[in-house]
């Protein structure tokens, strides 16, 4: 193709590509530490703002999650079709007034993480209830500089682990997502069957392999943490 040509076609692709980027599915986990005290109250909240979020349009997961230790830690985990149903609930009403409420009962500020798929499973149209007796692990993943040389090193190593272990024994889910502010930082979304299916992913091979690749790269603490669903 001559370069005039390859510059037209450049330019009819590129608002379809915005387009499809306008249209991808966007996930927004939210950790909250709350006063000891306090973290009924904490609960209490969170679930209405879980009866409110799946009715929200535009929503595809909307979780809220228990650490299992400290219990007054807990985060929520949603899926939007697209950034502007998300915009949406962030500014609803309802999400406003439960930011007011739950701010005074918090340790620290609501830590608001978006990010988009990376090597994640598509979500159906419309929340699904969490599975009786599941264990839910978040790993924040930061792959530290040089960059993009170790991103472009561990990387493909990251997609993976993460499209391999989907499909482990047990596993319900397993997201890999691209936080949107720090493009070298990464959530990790794991569901599973029960703690023994998660702890038994852990022991194998792939995953020690892994662990040891990533500990090369590694810009802060591997940071996993194990929720129950409220």
């Amino acid at each position: 193709m001559r370069p005039l040509g390859l510059m037209l076609a450049l330019a009819l692709a590129l608002p379809a590509m915005a387009g499809a980027r306008a249209q991808e599915a966007v996930h927004l986990h939210i950790y909250l530490e709350a006063v000891p005290s306090a973290a009924g109250q904490v609960a209490g909240l969170l679930k209405d703002a879980a009866d409110a979020g799946r009715k929200a349009t535009g929503v595809l997961r909307f979780d809220v999650l228990e650490r299992l230790a400290p219990a007054s830690h807990f985060a929520i985990v949603s899926t939007w079709k697209d950034q502007a149903a998300l915009d949406a609930h962030l500014t609803a009403a309802t999400t406003k007034q439960f930011r007011d409420k739950v701010a005074p009962l918090l340790i620290a500020p609501l830590d608001d993480r978006p990010s988009i798929p990376f090597a994640a499973a598509p979500d159906a149209a419309g929340p699904t209830a969490p599975p009786a007796g599941a264990v839910y692990v978040l790993t924040h993943v930061d792959i530290g500089g040089p960059n993009p040389q170790n991103m472009d090193a561990f990387v493909p190593t990251l997609k993976a682990f993460g499209n391999a272990s989907r499909n482990a024994p047990g596993a319900l889910r397993y997201d890999v997502l691209q936080q949107k502010s720090r493009n070298n930082h990464f959530q990790v979304y794991e569901i599973w069957r029960d703690a023994k299916a998660a702890e038994d992913h852990d022991l194998t091979q792939q995953a020690t392999d892994y662990r040891a690749k990533f500990q090369a790269v590694a810009g802060a603490l591997y940071d996993r943490r194990w929720y129950k669903a409220m």
